[in-house]
């Protein structure tokens, strides 16, 4: 079974340029892990140029000698971890609020919802402007919001979501889909009527993070449903890049893209907080959860949640694929 989104995508005007994106944020994001600490993040740029943010001039030697462009980030990465680690004190239990560091601007995006009013958004206003310059307020239209209904629908307990990315463990099947519908659904079916079985949720993990595992009735395809007849393989599993083009599959909009806008971001939901997310421009709407987030062959997240939809647009949140295949030690196929 393959996995199955702003604007209808079409894949194969962009045949000739995923390769390169997906290789240059490949390298921007296996820089920016060999740093940790010292760098502000990784982003591509206008020009499709992987760049580094670094505190010095040793890194910035390494990163262009790996054939990436190195940039002084122009706010020190110590500060911005403080600011990040106020923000989850002082606002983990606001809903509709959520914060990332952007690599570009080396500055803290801290952004609010349509239900953060009064009180709640003063209490924010004053923590962010304690913080000065090195923060930057954002309003997000909408309610954001998990797209819990749910590539290819899957159902159970009366819930529709999507399938994520076929992978193996060991010799058996499983997929992977929201943690947030693994909560909520033990036995998934292929079908509303519930005639056909497709397995069972094994392991899930929402709020926090937002994944699942659901062991499969049969092999699963490593492919993503495109939504036009054709499928995307998919052949290794990756780590998102800021300013990198995606691709998301869900069972409620089809095919959508849009550009990664922020990695390792923390979003407050109504259920509770996840961290760690992917942020981007690609719209979801209810029934999108759990779908697949890629570039090219690389797998890079599920569907969890957002604001807006895919007709005035919004924002979503990914949890990064890397992160379920470690903790269940299982990999795509």
């Amino acid at each position: 079974m393959s996995a199955g989104g702003g604007q209808q995508a079409a894949l194969a005007g962009d045949s000739a340029a995923r390769p390169a994106n997906a290789s240059a944020a490949a390298l921007a994001a296996r820089l920016a892990g060999q740093l940790g600490r010292r760098t502000a993040g990784a982003y591509l740029d206008s020009a499709g140029r992987p760049v580094v943010t670094v505190t010095n001039a040793a890194d910035a030697a390494k990163v262009r000698a790996a054939g990436a462009v190195a940039k002084k980030a122009r706010t020190s990465p110590a500060t911005l971890n403080r600011i990040t680690a106020t923000l989850r004190r002082s606002t983990s239990g606001i809903s509709g609020t959520g914060w990332a560091v952007d690599p570009v601007t080396s500055k803290v995006t801290v952004w609010t919802d349509d239900t953060v009013t009064g009180a709640r958004m003063a209490a924010v206003q004053r923590t962010t402007t304690k913080m000065g310059a090195s923060v930057r307020m954002v309003r997000v239209p909408g309610r954001l919001r998990t797209l819990a209904l749910g590539g290819d629908a899957i159902f159970g307990a009366g819930a529709r979501c999507s399938l994520g990315f076929n992978v193996k463990r060991g010799n058996q099947d499983f997929f992977l889909t929201a943690g947030h519908c693994g909560n909520a659904v033990k036995a998934w079916t292929t079908d509303q009527q519930g005639a056909q079985a497709l397995g069972n949720t094994v392991r899930s993990s929402f709020p926090g993070d937002d994944f699942a595992l659901v062991q499969t009735n049969a092999a699963g395809e490593g492919a993503v449903n495109l939504y036009n007849g054709q499928k995307q393989d998919i052949t290794q599993a990756g780590d998102a890049v800021v300013g990198q083009r995606v691709f998301r599959s869900g069972s409620t909009t089809g095919l959508r893209s849009g550009s990664v806008t922020a990695v390792n971001a923390t979003v407050n939901y109504p259920e509770g907080t996840v961290t760690g997310t992917i942020q981007t421009t690609v719209c979801a709407e209810p029934g999108d959860s759990g779908g697949s987030l890629f570039s090219g062959s690389t797998a890079l997240g599920l569907t969890s949640g957002g604001s807006g939809d895919c007709t005035s647009g919004g924002v979503t949140f990914f949890q990064p694929v890397t992160e379920p295949l470690k903790a269940f030690g299982a990999r795509v196929t």
